[in-house]
């Protein structure tokens, strides 16, 4: 598939591939991401996947930063945990400043996959080609039990941070529910798959529409509007694929309890 990338995209692409070439431990340089799913654009990331000998899995896991060194400036670089991935490094290079991530793994890792990326390098084509072919590619879905377990909470919790004075606690949160919640359900309702609100404005005017009404000021009164806006939208989506437990005494006992907020000062 012929891709056209920005001109400082395709340059550090070459540069990967040509440093995959001449690394022995690197068996495959494989690339997902939006240079898979297109709306590759100036501002977008690299998403880099490093297949390694298994062999050798945790000597390039210990000495993995010097790789990343090796393709460019590298200005920073951090390992991906706080997203429950410690196998990816994050890095920053330039300038002209540019978002590479590097995620390492084993070929054996190549059976479950959440997308089918592209193939940049292989050392023996057939052999990843046909792994990518037989794995089983699956975006992890949540269940209308996932949601209805933890939307109440959360919402809770942004009301009592309102309540206890704690503002930008509040908004953070409103921010959370939306990539967490809100997001994933939008994409549910129009039947793509459940990512969070990245694009949306680009891709669903009128889900952004929606999700503009939970995006509060620093301001009292605003962050109660919005909580109180992403419940209601929470319940016409939930109403999609209802759970089969709903949690008891919502929407009425958390909006009870925004009405009841005496912001601290």
């Amino acid at each position: 598939m012929s891709r056209t990338l920005p001109p400082l995209h395709q340059a550090f692409v070459e540069r990967v591939r040509a440093e995959a070439s001449r690394t022995p431990w690197l068996t495959a340089l494989l690339a997902g991401g939006s240079y898979i799913h297109g709306g590759f654009d100036r501002y977008s990331d690299l998403d880099f996947v490093v297949v390694v000998e298994s062999g050798g899995y945790s000597e390039v896991m210990a000495t993995r930063r010097q790789f990343a060194e090796s393709l460019g400036d590298l200005l920073s670089a951090f390992s991906g945990e706080h997203v429950g991935e410690p196998r990816l490094l994050i890095c920053l290079y330039g300038p002209p400043l540019l978002h590479v991530d590097l995620k390492f793994i084993v070929a054996d890792d190549l059976s479950r996959l959440v997308e089918r990326p592209a193939v940049l390098f292989a050392r023996d084509a057939a052999d990843i080609e046909g792994r990518l072919d037989a794995a089983v590619i699956h975006w992890p879905e949540r269940s209308p039990e996932w949601f209805e377990q933890r939307a109440w909470i959360w919402l809770h919790y942004g009301a009592a941070k309102l309540g206890r004075g704690e503002l930008f606690e509040a908004m953070g949160m409103l921010a959370f529910f939306r990539d967490q919640v809100l997001g994933p359900m939008l994409h549910r309702r129009a039947g793509r798959p459940q990512r969070g609100i990245r694009r949306m404005e680009i891709s669903d005017s009128a889900a952004s529409e929606l999700l503009v009404r939970t995006a509060a000021t620093h301001d009292a009164d605003s962050i109660r509007d919005a909580l109180s806006a992403a419940a209601g939208i929470y319940l016409d989506l939930r109403d999609d694929e209802p759970p089969r437990e709903t949690v008891v005494h919502m929407p009425g006992a958390l909006l009870e309890f925004l009405e009841s907020t005496v912001v601290r000062t």
